[in-house]
């Protein structure tokens, strides 16, 4: 998919992505913490982990760390990018 956009009367094109996460397998690999637990931990709300974890939310990449931090993983094990081709 390739949103379009006009700034100033020129239009540009941006490519979306998908990113997937772990976090729920994550959680559970942890004792099982819930999703309060790990926001208490990472300093959000619990709705933000419950976006976060159904993709709804892409967190920032600070959060990003933090999350990864909590589970001592590699960020590229919490947080996997799919870029999608360009038709």
């Amino acid at each position: 998919m390739v949103l379009k956009y006009t700034i100033t009367g020129k239009e540009f094109e941006m490519a979306t992505s998908t990113i997937q996460n772990n976090i729920r397998k994550l959680r559970f690999e942890a004792d099982e913490m819930t999703q309060q637990e790990l926001a208490d931990r990472a300093r959000v709300s619990r709705q933000t982990i419950v976006a976060i974890e159904k993709g709804n939310y892409s967190p920032s990449l600070e959060l990003a760390f933090r999350l990864a931090h909590i589970f001592n993983t590699p960020l590229d094990q919490v947080f996997i990018y799919e870029p999608e081709d360009k038709a």
